[in-house]
C-alpha cells in the first residue's frame, strides 16, 4: 500500500537563469553555447514555445527563434540549488530516489511528519520549494512509480496532478503512448507501425504479443498499460548532513530580528540531529538575500557537535559576521554536517529498473 510522489522540477537549468537575472526573465532562454556544434541543455517554457527542446542543435534552435538567449550553463549552481530540494524530500522521508539533480520519487506511505495525504505533502513541498529557490515544480502522485511519473507531466508547469488506484486504467488507456515513461521515440514509431497509439492500444495486446515485438520490455509495457508497476522506491544515499531552513514573510534587516528566527531553526536541527544520532563537525549557516543572492557561512570544529550549547553559541558567531548593511535577509538556514562527508558532485544516476510484478490497493490521498 504505496504512496509515491515524483517531484519535477520545471525547466530546471533555464529557471534558475531567469530567477538569477531578472532581464531574462519572459523571454525565450537556452542553456548552452550557440556555435555551429552547440547543443541546447535545456530550454525555458518561452523557447519551447517556439518548438525548441533540449538536446537540439543550437543551429536549428536559432532557426526556430533568431531572438533566443543563449546563456553557458552554471552545474556548480544547479547542483547547490538541487542539493537545497533534495534536503527539503528528506524532511518528509528517508525514501528518495534521485533520478537526476531535478527530479526524484519520494515514498511518503510512511512519512517523518505523519501526515496522511500525499497529495498535501506534495502541495507542500512545492510551496516550499517557490518560497526559498524561486522555483517552480511540478508533482505527481499515485500508488506507484509509473503513474507518479506520468502524473507530474500532466499539467505543467507548476502542476499538481492526482492518479488514485481506483482510476489508474481509465487514466493509462487515455495517454498517448508517448507519454508512457520509457517510451522513446523509436519506441514510440514501432508501436504505431503495429497500430498502438494510446495506452487503450496497448492494453489490446497480450502480454505474450508485447514480449514478441518488444523483447522483455513487453513485460514492463503489458503491466503499464493495467497502472501496475511494482518498483520501490530505492535511496542509496547515506546523510551526509541535517539541517533546516525559513523563509520569513518579510524581509529582515535587524540583527534581533534574524537571531529571532535563527533560534527555532537551531532548535529543529539539534532535535534532528539527537534523533538520528548523527556526528558531524561542520555548521553551515546560509543566508539567502531578497534578490535570491546566496552567502554560506562554515565553521568546522575539532569535536563533533553533541551539545545544544555548542550548536547555538556557533550559529550566533557566523550570524554577527554577516554584513547586513547591503541587503535585507528572506532566508536562514543551519546545517550540521562532516565536511569530509560532502557529497561528491553527480553522485546522482538515473535507474531504469523497470516493474517485475505488482501489488496495489485503494489508498487515502
Amino acid at each position: 500500500m504505496r504512496k509515491i510522489i515524483h517531484i519535477d522540477m520545471d525547466a530546471f537549468y533555464a529557471s534558475v537563469e531567469q530567477r538569477d537575472n531578472p532581464e531574462y526573465r519572459g523571454k525565450p532562454l537556452v542553456v548552452g553555447y550557440s556555435g555551429e556544434r552547440g547543443v541546447v541543455a535545456a530550454a525555458s517554457y518561452e523557447a519551447r514555445s517556439y518548438g525548441i527542446r533540449s538536446a537540439m542543435s543550437s543551429k536549428r534552435a536559432i532557426s526556430l527563434c533568431p531572438h533566443l538567449i543563449f546563456v553557458p550553463g552554471r552545474f556548480d549552481v544547479y547542483r547547490s540549488v538541487s542539493n537545497q530540494i533534495m534536503e527539503i524530500f528528506f524532511d518528509y522521508t528517508d525514501l528518495v530516489e534521485p533520478l537526476s539533480l531535478d527530479e526524484a520519487y519520494l515514498d511518503v506511505t510512511v512519512n517523518h511528519k505523519n501526515m496522511l495525504s500525499a497529495t498535501i505533502i506534495a502541495r507542500e513541498i512545492k510551496q516550499r520549494i517557490k518560497e526559498a529557490m524561486g522555483l517552480n515544480a511540478s508533482a505527481g502522485v499515485s500508488v506507484n512509480k509509473f503513474l507518479a511519473k506520468v502524473a507530474s507531466d500532466y499539467d505543467k508547469p507548476d502542476g499538481l496532478f492526482v492518479v488514485e488506484d481506483k482510476n489508474a486504467e481509465r487514466f493509462v488507456e487515455g495517454l498517448k503512448i508517448e507519454q508512457f515513461f520509457g517510451v522513446g521515440k523509436v519506441t514510440a514509431e514501432k508501436m504505431h507501425r503495429v497500430g498502438i497509439h494510446t495506452g487503450a492500444d496497448l492494453k489490446r495486446f497480450t502480454e505474450q504479443q508485447l514480449v514478441g515485438l518488444f523483447g522483455k520490455a513487453g513485460y514492463i509495457y503489458y503491466a503499464n498499460a493495467r497502472g501496475l508497476d511494482n518498483r520501490e522506491v530505492k535511496s542509496d544515499r547515506i546523510r551526509k548532513s541535517i539541517g533546516a531552513e525559513n523563509t520569513f514573510m518579510v524581509d529582515l534587516g535587524e540583527l534581533s530580528d534574524l537571531l529571532a528566527e535563527l533560534r527555532p531553526i537551531s532548535e529543529k536541527v539539534w532535535k534532528r540531529v539527537s534523533e538520528k544520532n548523527f556526528l558531524g563537525r561542520t555548521i553551515t549557516l546560509k543566508v539567502k538575500y531578497g534578490d535570491f543572492e546566496q552567502i554560506t557561512r562554515i565553521r568546522t570544529l575539532t569535536a563533533f557537535v553533541n551539545d545544544y550549547n555548542i550548536l547555538w553559541s556557533t550559529a550566533v558567531e557566523l550570524m554577527e559576521g554577516i554584513d547586513l548593511s547591503v541587503k535585507k535577509v528572506r532566508l536562514l538556514g543551519l546545517t550540521v554536517s562532516n565536511i569530509d562527508q560532502i557529497e561528491k558532485p553527480g553522485a546522482y544516476q538515473q535507474e531504469l529498473d523497470f516493474a517485475r510484478g505488482y501489488l496495489f490497493r485503494s489508498l487515502d490521498y
